[in-house]
């Protein structure tokens, strides 16, 4: 199949489906790592972590990423617009018809089904980003498996990030510490 083609397709599904957000198109993205040579999951955990720290949606950023090292600047450009186009597609007919049925007790009960699902997409694709970067899954039973110092800075900076006194403080501050302890020593 023509890279753009796959391009197109593959993203245009994520958009789709991944309804609730970026995170929510983890899972997606994280079939395409191991289907197609566009980014491994490593990579896709970098991405993650860039996209959180950059302004934009972290889907429209990894449709960026990974079109352009599928096939240069038109498969940035043909993957970022299909991530955004079945949204698109789908708020003109939606948007018409919301105002019109939104109290009905069937589109009440959808978006109540519908929240549920988001949550176990999310809660998903934070499984996925935890494995890459805490556990070795290909070393599973090996003493190797666990990487004790992404553990550790994971549960020193969920038990920062809960205290009272630097709730205040951006999320940023927290990825900057992060990145901080990352470069001096060497993660």
């Amino acid at each position: 199949m023509n890279t753009y083609l796959a391009l197109f397709f593959e993203f245009f599904k994520t958009g789709l489906f991944a309804v609730g957000g970026g995170l929510a198109a983890l899972p997606f993205l994280s079939e395409m790592a191991e289907h197609y040579t566009w980014f491994t999951k490593h990579q896709l955990a970098d991405m993650v972590a860039v996209a959180e720290s950059t302004p934009g949606p972290i889907g429209i950023n990894a449709a960026t990423y990974a079109g352009y090292n599928a096939a240069g600047v038109w498969g940035a450009v043909i993957a970022s617009i299909s991530t955004v186009l079945p949204a698109f597609i789908i708020i003109l007919f939606v948007s018409k018809a919301f105002a019109k049925y939104k109290e009905q007790p069937l589109v009440q009960s959808a978006f109540s089904t519908i929240r549920p699902a988001v949550a176990g997409l999310i809660a998903a694709a934070c499984w996925s980003m935890m494995s890459i970067a805490m556990f070795d899954l290909s070393a599973l039973g090996h003493a190797d498996f666990i990487s004790p110092k992404n553990l550790i800075l994971f549960a020193a900076l969920m038990v920062l990030t809960n205290l009272k006194k630097l709730k205040k403080l951006h999320p940023a501050t927290f990825i900057g510490i992060a990145a901080a302890i990352g470069i001096v020593f060497r993660f």
